[in-house]
């Protein structure tokens, strides 16, 4: 089984590709939405964030996003500490669902794929590359955010140069080049 990993910047168009490989009929782990499912139904998980953030964490044992969000985007040492926590029970998790999967090749789409060290975990990586105002202007529309969030946003992550440095292949989502051939390439290059 080849295990790929998906990264990109915020708007690059990480979720067009899973979108892509999942009608190819190839299954893809989101991290971020394992990652909110762990932090409520894990609860070793719940319990350690719980010591870190205290109780306000969780309201009626469901996430309280907003008030994590205050915590650790005003404390970068409490992002990191949460992210010691939860980042390699998603790990291991990513681990034990790949397992299950029936498939030649599997898939992660992660943000923060080499960040949080996902890239241990896969075979090759796939970065998904966009021109920031680009990427800024997609997520702007998607997420109903200010512009000003969004680039704040993406001055905190790993540049598209630094990950193209790190990663296996490149899809350029530029809006002019077709995407689709390029993961059909790499694919093809996958079953050699």
């Amino acid at each position: 089984m080849i295990k790929l990993g998906i990264t990109g910047g915020i708007g690059s168009g990480k979720s067009l590709l899973s979108k892509y490989l999942r009608c190819r009929n190839i299954p893809v782990y989101d991290t971020d939405a394992h990652a909110k499912l762990l932090m409520v139904a894990d609860l070793s998980l719940r319990e350690a964030l719980k010591e870190l953030l205290g109780e306000s964490a969780y309201i009626s044992n469901q996430l309280n996003k907003e008030y994590i969000a205050s915590c650790i985007f005003s404390d970068r040492s409490l992002l990191k500490k949460v992210n010691a926590i939860v980042h390699p029970v998603v790990k291991q998790d990513f681990i034990h669902w790949a397992d299950k999967q029936n498939k030649s090749i599997v898939a992660m789409e992660c943000a923060i794929l080499f960040e949080a060290d996902f890239s241990s975990s896969v075979d090759y990586i796939i970065q998904v590359s966009a021109p920031e105002e680009l990427r800024i202007s997609r997520a702007v529309k998607r997420d109903a955010q200010l512009y000003k969030d969004i680039q704040s946003r993406v001055k905190n992550q790993m540049s598209d140069s630094e990950r193209k440095k790190l990663a296996d292949f490149e899809i350029i989502n530029n809006d002019s080049i077709a995407v689709i051939p390029q993961i059909e390439s790499i694919l093809n290059k996958l079953s050699q």
